[in-house]
């Protein structure tokens, strides 16, 4: 069971709680923790992902992982676990953590993803695409918003997940909507 919770203070302190078998709650422990413990300051989001690893964005534009890392989903180069969070990359405006892999988004619209994910397999941030501004993760798959108002999806559609009306596997991106109805910017998987 790969259960842990994250939560962002107003005031950018993160704090976690959970399970903690693979270091995902990121105080350099794999003790579980039934109360919430703090492990940073100056973040501005959480990702906590579908497995057992977390990424995080500061207000600086970095961006920090930690947890499992056995596909390279944490970015690092490596395929080790790190129980507390390690530096990413920086210029990053948004992150999304799905089954065994990342997403994330730079503001130039750029999208990078790394670990074994839908389209991609890498250990460090490879682009995968441009033109967006938002993104979320499912468990295997991918929603994003693009600059224009278009939503697109991909990865695993057993259920219909990618929302194509098919339950076949998407290995690219298949637009769903022309022009997301009422664009908030935001999606979720």
């Amino acid at each position: 069971n790969n259960t842990f919770m994250g939560a962002l203070k107003t005031d950018g302190t993160l704090w976690t709680w959970g399970n903690n078998a693979n270091g995902q709650l990121g105080d350099g422990t794999t003790t579980t923790r039934s109360v919430p413990g703090q492990i940073g300051s100056g973040f501005s989001s959480i990702a906590p992902g579908h497995d057992a690893h977390a990424m995080a964005l500061k207000t600086d534009g970095t961006l920090w992982g930690w947890g499992q890392n056995n596909c390279g989903q944490l970015g690092d180069g490596s395929k080790t676990d790190r129980l507390s969070p390690v530096q990413i990359g920086s210029g990053y405006s948004a992150v999304a953590a799905g089954g065994c892999w990342t997403v994330a988004l730079k503001p130039d619209g750029t999208l990078w993803g790394w670990g074994g994910g839908p389209n991609f397999n890498s250990w460090t941030p490879t682009q995968i695409g441009s033109g967006y501004s938002a993104v979320a993760a499912g468990g295997w798959h991918i929603l994003a918003v693009k600059s224009d108002g278009s939503v697109w999806a991909w990865g695993n559609n057993n259920s219909g997940q990618v929302g194509d009306g098919s339950q076949d596997y998407r290995g690219s991106p298949v637009g769903i909507f022309a022009v997301l109805p009422g664009a908030p910017g935001n999606v979720l998987a």
